[in-house]
């Protein structure tokens, strides 16, 4: 079994101060917590080597897998990024700027607008994307398929079960 971690020492010493309170939940929240920083830094890291950070990566990718013709509203990109309006549009501005996204007036509806990925766009997000996927790949090596398989699982139900509350679901 693994020494006690930072988690499990802060739920012990809160435990002392607050008997009453149960914080093992911490025990989880804390980890995953602590991992999505991980992930976020090792991302960051990856992305910026292109130029690029995390957000900007998320539109390109959700634009990249709707498939031809790379499509989307602002409007599905931020509910489906868990954005604000204006931070889906400082995004797209930075992105447009590059080349790499492109606004157009929707023909359905004259006052909407589609973003559409470019060519240069959809060749970055594909090298990103590669980049990025052989470097977590290696973060989870540590882990045995069948215990990918039960965390993955885990994961998905807990996400489940806080995306159908409203706390964000795509």
């Amino acid at each position: 079994m693994a020494s006690p971690d930072w988690i499990e020492q802060v739920v012990e010493r809160w435990s002392v101060l607050e008997p009453e309170l149960d914080f093992e939940p911490y025990l989880v929240t804390g980890r995953v917590a602590r991992i999505a920083t991980h992930l976020a830094r090792h991302q960051e890291e990856v992305f910026g080597r292109y130029g690029l950070n995390r957000g900007e990566v998320g539109v390109l990718s959700a634009l990249r897998i709707v498939g031809p013709p790379h499509r989307l509203s602002p409007t599905k990109l931020f509910k489906g990024l868990m954005l604000s309006s204006a931070g889906m549009t400082s995004r797209l501005d930075r992105l447009e700027e590059r080349g790499l996204v492109k606004r157009s007036s929707d023909p359905s509806d004259r006052r909407g607008v589609l973003v559409d990925l470019t060519s240069e766009g959809r060749e970055l997000v594909d090298a990103v994307v590669a980049s990025n996927t052989i470097e977590e790949t290696e973060l989870v090596a540590g882990l045995t398929s069948a215990e990918f398989s039960s965390l993955a699982a885990l994961l998905q139900k807990l996400l489940s079960r806080l995306e159908s509350e409203g706390d964000g679901a795509p």
